[in-house]
């Protein structure tokens, strides 16, 4: 029997009526040709151990996990990698390799739906997690990764270390060239392409449904309204912002799809890489979500402070990858370019063991 995403709806979010699944993605380029792709991570149901960092070595070996078993397609990878885990597992939902390509998974509940397992094509066939460890592990661009799309088959495959339901997502794809597409699959494993606007990518629906309801917000604009006289009045605007009067606030994906590439669309010059991935942390910080924002109060999980779980911001020029979380709001980083991919052993960093906020006293001088 196939399973859909609205099985994994009714799966995943079983006794909460406003689980919070709210990722949001976004992408900024400086005048020193840096690409930086930022984006936050919301799991509201429990603690997804998303701050944990798994390593890859290069020329790992790997072997997808299908319906049956570790059985799937077999590979070695060609280049190392960084990524976020989940749940404890080796993979999770951002990713940077050796040579600059970023993958990113973000939930799309109700519209993914992968291909049925065909056991005659098991050679091909690749689990969501393992679909974004072969692109992370086998490439350097989108354009590679486009070309080689054909050659595997995404299928749904039950793992009861998420709670045994599928496991619905689309992919953002970026590359140090600014190159970025959006990957879903939909209608029993059909593959869409999209460029990615602006870097910018949230939930359901799907990617288009998103293109075409930016034509809704054609008026905002970063310039102030001008002043209308009705009369004998004369009408001003209140304060600063008011070329964004309209811009949705709430969480919705498609409001945080507008909002998004609004202030993606009117971020301002930034000369390097690095001023690139802090802006990218400051706009990210208008999509983080209170825990209570988003869950029935008498739904609350214990072991999580935020909605958003983990903010990311991965440097495709410099190869760095940053990251503050629920627990820790330093901001961390791992220098690709420092690592030898070649002897290094797989291994998981965990920086957030105290689940401690850092906070630095300062004292006057006497």
């Amino acid at each position: 029997m196939k399973t859909t995403l609205r099985t994994l709806t009714a799966t995943v979010v079983a006794g909460l009526t406003t689980a919070s699944l709210a990722c949001t993605g976004i992408s900024l380029q400086s005048q020193d040709q840096g690409v930086v792709a930022a984006r936050t991570v919301e799991w509201a149901l429990s603690d997804a151990q998303h701050y944990r960092m798994a390593l890859f070595p290069r020329h790992q070996s790997y072997a997808s996990l299908t319906p049956e078993g570790a059985n799937g397609m077999k590979w070695t990878g060609q280049f190392g990698f960084v990524s976020m885990t989940a749940y404890g597992q080796n993979y999770g939902p951002d990713g940077l390799n050796e040579a600059g390509l970023y993958v990113g998974m973000y939930y799309l509940p109700g519209f993914a739906e992968y291909a049925e397992y065909d056991p005659s094509q098991k050679a091909r066939s690749l689990s969501v997690g393992d679909f974004m460890q072969w692109m992370l592990s086998s490439f350097k661009t989108v354009a590679e990764v486009r070309a080689n799309l054909d050659k595997v088959r995404v299928i749904n495959v039950k793992d009861e270390r998420f709670g045994g339901a599928a496991l619905p997502f689309h992919w953002k794809i970026g590359d140090a060239s600014g190159q970025s597409i959006i990957i879903e699959l939909v209608n029993g494993g059909q593959m869409k392409v999209y460029e990615a606007f602006l870097g910018v990518i949230t939930n359901s629906p799907t990617y288009d449904w998103h293109l075409t309801n930016l034509r809704n917000y054609l008026h905002l604009s970063p310039d102030a309204r001008q002043p209308v006289a009705v009369g004998d009045l004369n009408l001003t605007p209140l304060g600063a912002g008011s070329g964004m009067l309209g811009l949705p606030g709430d969480y919705t994906p498609p409001s945080r799809f507008v909002r998004a590439a609004a202030l993606t669309g009117s971020v301002r010059p930034l000369k390097t890489s690095t001023d690139a991935v802090f802006e990218a942390f400051r706009i990210l910080d208008n999509f983080n979500i209170p825990l209570g924002a988003t869950v029935p109060r008498n739904a609350l999980p214990q072991d999580i402070t935020s909605a958003t779980q983990i903010t990311t911001a991965a440097d495709l020029k410099e190869r760095k990858f940053y990251y503050h979380t629920m627990f820790n709001r330093d901001v961390r980083m791992i220098d690709l370019k420092k690592i030898d991919f070649g002897a290094l052993k797989a291994q998981i960093i965990d920086d957030d063991s105290t689940r401690r906020n850092t906070v630095r006293e300062l004292s006057p001088k006497l």
